[in-house]
C-alpha cells in the first residue's frame, strides 16, 4: 500500500508523491476526472523536471509561510501647512465667524491658519527624490503620514530619512520589534542609531514584524489600526505634526492592494487638538505671519470668548494657538470623504496628544458597529485607536465632527458624502 510523503496543487491539479513497492512514483488527480495518472519517477528526464517544480513549490510554501516584506520610503518633511486652505467656513457656507473668526484671523500678534510643521511623507525609492504621489480618494488624509499595511504574517520595513532640522524618528503601536527599531530614546541598556533621534539629513531603518498580536482580535473585525509617530522628544515631535497610522490585516483577508477583502472603502481619521504653542517651529511661525513678532506675548491668555463671556479655551496669544482637526484640516475644509449607500465602509478613528484630546466623534445621517454595538458616538482619548464599521443608508451630505462642544466650536470638524 503506498504511503503519501506529500500533497501539492498546482494550476487545479493535485499532485502526490507516493512511495510505492516498485519505486517512487508521482500522480496527478486530474479535476473532473475519476482517473488517476501516474508517472514512474524513475524514468529519465521526468525525474529531473518534477524535482525542479517540487523546489519551486517548496520555495513559494516556505515563502508564503514567512508572510511578505512590505518596504515604505518615509521621510520627516517640514512644510508650511493651512488648516483652512479654503479661507471659509464650508460647513455652514459662509465667511468665518465670531469664534472662528478669532481662531482663523491673521495679525500683528497673531500667527492665523498656516503654521510651519514636520509631516511624515512618502517618497517612491530610497534616493528620496520623488514624493509617491497620494491618489483622488486618498487626499482627505491631510496632514497624516502615508498608511503602512500589512497583514499578520508580514513584516513592516521603512527606510526613514530625516529632511527636517530636528531629531525625529517613527515608533509603531502594536506590532513586534527589536531595540533597534523601537524609535524612542530612555535608560534601557541600549545604544542605537536613532537613541537620541534620527539626526537630519540621516537615515535609519526600521523592521516591525507583525505576529498575530498585532493583529485582529477573537471579536475584531478583519482589520485594525495603529498609530506610529516620532518619539525623539514625542511631545514637541507630535505636536509638529509626525503622526501616521498602520493598518494590520487577519491573516488571508489582505486582497492584492493591501486592504482587507470584506471592505469596500476605508478612511482613517486623526481626531487632534494640535498645541501649536509646543511645537518645534512656534518661533519660526510668529517669526513668519505676525506683523510685529517683537510684540507678541507668548503666555497672553484670556479665558472668554469674542463677546467678552467666559470660553475654557479663551482668545489669548495661547488659546487660539489650539487647533481644532481632523486630519489637520479645522472648520471642513478638508477634502469630501465619498461612499455609496450600501457599500461595506471601515472608520479607523484615533488621536493622541496632550489632555484636550478626549473626543467624540459623531456621524450624522448614518450608524457605525462598534465592537458590536450599533452606535453614531464613539469615545476615543490620547493615543488610541478605534475601528467601526458602517454600511451607510441614508444618501446625502453629513456632518462627521466631536461632539465635545469646546472642541466642535474650535472646528473639529469635517464631511463625509453618501451617494445613491
Amino acid at each position: 500500500m503506498a504511503i503519501y510523503a506529500a500533497i501539492l496543487c498546482h494550476r487545479g491539479v493535485r499532485w502526490r508523491i507516493c512511495a510505492a513497492r516498485k519505486g517512487p512514483k508521482f500522480r496527478a488527480d486530474l479535476p473532473g476526472s475519476t482517473h488517476v495518472h501516474s508517472y514512474d519517477m524513475r524514468t529519465p528526464g521526468l525525474r529531473t523536471s518534477l524535482a525542479v517544480f517540487l523546489c519551486l513549490v517548496a520555495s513559494l510554501a516556505h515563502a508564503n509561510a514567512a508572510g511578505v516584506v512590505h518596504k515604505y520610503y518615509v521621510a520627516a518633511d517640514e512644510v508650511e501647512w493651512n488648516y483652512t486652505p479654503m479661507g471659509m467656513d464650508p460647513m455652514m457656507g459662509m465667511p468665518f465667524m465670531g469664534y472662528a473668526k478669532l481662531l482663523t484671523e491673521q495679525g500683528p500678534h497673531r500667527i492665523g491658519t498656516t503654521y510651519r510643521k514636520a509631516l511624515y511623507r512618502e517618497y517612491t525609492d530610497d534616493t528620496f527624490t520623488a514624493l509617491k504621489p497620494r491618489s483622488a480618494d486618498e487626499q482627505y488624509l491631510g496632514s497624516l503620514g502615508p498608511i503602512l499595511r500589512a497583514q499578520v504574517g508580514d513584516t513592516i520595513q521603512v527606510l526613514f530619512k530625516n529632511n527636517a532640522t530636528h531629531p525625529f524618528t517613527m515608533h509603531p503601536h502594536g506590532v513586534f520589534y527589536e531595540k533597534h527599531s523601537e524609535g524612542a530614546g530612555y535608560s534601557d541598556g541600549s545604544s542605537m542609531d536613532d537613541k537620541d533621534g534620527v539626526q537630519p539629513g540621516k537615515t535609519h531603518l526600521y523592521t516591525w514584524e507583525v505576529p498575530e498580536r498585532a493583529g485582529p482580535g477573537p471579536t475584531d473585525p478583519s482589520s485594525i489600526v495603529w498609530l506610529y509617530h516620532s518619539h525623539a522628544n514625542e511631545p514637541k515631535d507630535v505636536e509638529s505634526g509626525l503622526i501616521g497610522a498602520i493598518i494590520i490585516t487577519r491573516k488571508g483577508m489582505a486582497g492584492p492592494s493591501g486592504r482587507p477583502r470584506d471592505v469596500d472603502r476605508e478612511f482613517v481619521s486623526l481626531y487632534m487638538i494640535y498645541d501649536e504653542n509646543t511645537s518645534w517651529y512656534l518661533q519660526h511661525n510668529i517669526d513668519t505671519y505676525t506683523s510685529d513678532p517683537a510684540g507678541v506675548k507668548k503666555l497672553e491668555n484670556a479665558p472668554t470668548d469674542e463677546t467678552g463671556n467666559f470660553n475654557p479655551f479663551g482668545s489669548g496669544f495661547i488659546a487660539v494657538n489650539f487647533r481644532a482637526t481632523i486630519n489637520g484640516y479645522s472648520f471642513a475644509n478638508g477634502p469630501m470623504m465619498t461612499m455609496k449607500k450600501g457599500e461595506r465602509v471601515r472608520w479607523y478613528v484615533v488621536t493622541i496628544g496632550e489632555g484636550a484630546n478626549f473626543h467624540t466623534p459623531h456621524w450624522h445621517g448614518n450608524v457605525v458597529l462598534d465592537g458590536g454595538h450599533r452606535t453614531d458616538v464613539i469615545a476615543i482619548s490620547p493615543a488610541q485607536m478605534a475601528t467601526v464599521d458602517m454600511v451607510p443608508d441614508d444618501p446625502g451630505i453629513w456632518m462627521y465632527h466631536c461632539h465635545v462642544d469646546e472642541h466642535m466650536e474650535g472646528g473639529m470638524m469635517a464631511r463625509y458624502q453618501v451617494l445613491p
